[in-house]
């Protein structure tokens, strides 16, 4: 099939344009961008892609639509909430890789991304692809996670779900490596500043924060609210999201392996290792998420160590699984991929 990807100079198109051309269904890739008024080399503006000229053309929905059967958006925040609307309206197969549709009131997105929102029509049309737990297939627009809100969601979806712990106890430690940010150079990421340091930011005002309660209060209503910090560190790529939560009466580390077991045993991207704790570098290169889970009877608490590639599983790597969802290939199609090493 023909495809479209809008974003090729940002990191996630990037390394979703490298998963495409990998894809055994995918036979041709279309690239646009919405800031070009003419083709241009796609070796120009990205010169790690150096030996493929493929062209980068202007955008213009009515061509997209026309030669493909579906288009990826890798752009940033506050543009698909204004070019959303044509591919809405005639039902043609969106998988959207910015946040600009993942929550479905207007004012929640002005107060956490600072920009114009979707109408709120287009937010109520649009399917959010936590791939692991829903299926793409009958969706036309789908608002791929960010991905903070994949590794927590992931991490706390077996104590949520399964009702273990108390709703109002949700703490969330999250860490992100530098291409997290984008490529857009900011004083944070600025080399001298990030190595050997580590930056919280945004602390209590991440826009994934309320893409991850939407979705936590539609597995259990009695989640209010969760504490949720987040800190930039010195590595590329990963994320770590430390949760803790103190759990109900009767719950102990039997209950809470055993409900580890019995949401992601049959789950081909997500990995439960019980005590042992995974870091980052267990997954960079892929499309898993490895979680592992320790209990402290002291204190009634529970710890989850959830550990993505953002790039991957919390961008790029979802947004093919949604892809192979919508037209019933085979799951690990495109992400048959292997930790990088050493």
């Amino acid at each position: 099939m023909q495809v479209a990807l809008v974003g090729i100079t940002g990191y996630t198109g990037m390394v979703l344009y490298q998963l495409l051309r990998q894809h055994p269904a995918v036979d041709e890739i279309h690239l646009y961008d919405h800031k070009l008024i003419q083709n241009e080399k796609l070796s120009e503006m990205v010169p790690a892609f150096y030996s493929d000229d493929t062209a980068v053309q202007p955008y213009d929905p009515d061509a997209i639509m026309a030669d493909n059967q579906l288009v990826f958006f890798a752009t940033s925040a506050g543009v698909t909430s204004k070019l959303s609307q044509p591919y809405i309206k005639a039902d043609f197969p969106v998988i959207d890789l910015s946040g600009d549709l993942r929550l479905n009131d207007e004012a929640q997105y002005q107060r956490w991304y600072h920009k114009p929102s979707a109408p709120a029509q287009a937010l109520n049309q649009a399917y959010y692809g936590l791939a692991d737990f829903h299926s793409a297939h009958g969706q036309n627009y789908v608002a791929n996670p960010g991905c903070y809100a994949t590794a927590t969601l992931l991490g706390l979806a077996p104590l949520v779900k399964l009702d273990l712990i108390d709703p109002d106890s949700i703490i969330v430690d999250a860490k992100s490596g530098t291409s997290g940010a984008g490529k857009k150079p900011a004083q944070s990421t600025h080399f001298t500043q990030a190595n050997d340091n580590l930056q919280i930011y945004k602390p209590n005002q991440h826009q994934h924060i309320p893409e991850i309660m939407l979705e936590l209060q539609r597995w259990n209503g009695d989640v209010k609210a969760i504490e949720f910090m987040t800190t930039l560190i010195p590595i590329t790529r990963g994320i770590m999201s430390t949760i803790y939560a103190k759990v109900k009466p009767g719950v102990d580390a039997a209950k809470i392996d055993e409900a580890y077991h019995q949401i992601y045993d049959d789950k081909l991207f997500v990995h439960y290792s019980g005590e042992h704790l995974p870091d980052i570098k267990q997954v960079v290169g892929t499309n898993n998420c490895h979680i592992g889970v320790v209990y402290n009877p002291t204190t009634h608490t529970v710890m989850a160590d959830s550990v993505i590639d953002n790039l991957l599983k919390g961008a790029a790597g979802q947004a093919v699984q949604n892809f192979n969802q919508m037209f019933n290939y085979q799951e690990s199609s495109g992400l048959e991929l292997q930790t990088f090493l050493p």
